[in-house]
């Protein structure tokens, strides 16, 4: 199958960036620089983007911001199926009604969390994925059980997969060993890297697309690191891998979102601040940021 026709029929596939907002300094958003982002993202070779994750602050957003910001990252990216909103809400009710504004808008998928106001059951869980696929696209379940304090378990993952309600998840528990867990549960469903610094070892599993905060930094040094890593070539991918690690693992800690947008700010993209309570970067993490971002550049990293 070619790279359209997969792109067309498994949107959720490849490498989706979670894009973070562009704020100006007064914290509102700067639209024409998200767009600029967007088809920067997309020329560089990435496969389409992830608006309103967590990168995204979503918490921050009104209504009317989230929708806009799904809205100009359909038109800049060219096609909406590269598009994958993430709709996760407090309730079933508003994450439904946001992934029929995607479905209005033309973007090609959904991520969408568990329910993340309490500890919830399975069935509980079942109920809110089912609510949100009858909107009509193709649901990306994101598993972080830090945030949430839900667990996605391999086994839920199938339950969810049988009803028909998920495509994918975005694993973001950090054990790599889920991998090969997910795919004796349920082999129909596509295995997303979560988090960035465990790319390599969830693609030599079997992942067939990365959610990634890191090419909004280095675009098209992650998207060589990602095509190597899919195909098994170690020869390319382990050197990269070893070279980006400094900066990939900072979105797994909980100043990624600061740490991302001050790292585009030193390569020259709109990094820009970040809504409260998310506070600027301390001294020695932001001069951990610069260090690794430099080093990148100066081994010809973009």
């Amino acid at each position: 199958m070619s790279t359209n026709s997969t792109a067309r029929n498994s949107p959720w596939r490849g490498v989706m960036v979670a894009t973070p907002l562009t704020l100006r300094d007064d914290r509102s958003i700067d639209f024409d620089a998200y767009a600029a982002h967007v088809r920067d993202l997309v020329d560089a070779g990435c496969d389409g983007v992830v608006p309103n994750g967590s990168l995204g602050e979503y918490q921050t957003l009104t209504d009317q911001e989230r929708d806009q910001v799904v809205r100009v990252a359909v038109e800049a990216a060219g096609d909406g199926a590269r598009v994958m909103p993430g709709v996760s809400a407090y309730d079933s009710a508003q994450s439904r009604r946001r992934a029929d504004q995607a479905a209005e808008a033309g973007a090609g998928s959904v991520l969408l969390l568990p329910p993340n106001g309490y500890s919830c059951e399975d069935v509980a869980v079942r109920a809110h994925y089912a609510e949100v696929a009858a909107a009509g696209l193709p649901v990306v379940a994101y598993n972080n059980p830090y945030d949430t304090k839900v667990d996605l378990t391999p086994r839920l993952l199938a339950q969810l997969h049988a009803d028909g309600s998920i495509v994918a998840v975005k694993e973001f528990s950090g054990d790599v060993r889920r991998a090969y867990e997910i795919a004796e549960e349920a082999p129909g469903l596509d295995l997303l890297v979560g988090a960035d610094d465990v790319l390599l070892e969830l693609a030599l599993a079997g992942a067939v697309g990365w959610i990634a905060g890191c090419p909004n930094m280095l675009p098209a040094g992650c998207v060589a690191l990602y095509r190597a890593a899919v195909s098994g070539d170690l020869e390319t991918a382990l050197p990269l891998y070893r070279r980006l690690h400094p900066l990939l693992r900072w979105d797994s800690k909980p100043e990624f979102v600061q740490a991302i947008k001050a790292s585009m700010d030193i390569v020259g993209r709109h990094g820009g601040p970040t809504r409260p309570p998310r506070l600027p970067l301390d001294a020695e993490s932001a001069a951990a940021v610069r260090a690794a971002t430099e080093k990148a550049l100066a081994e010809g990293l973009d």
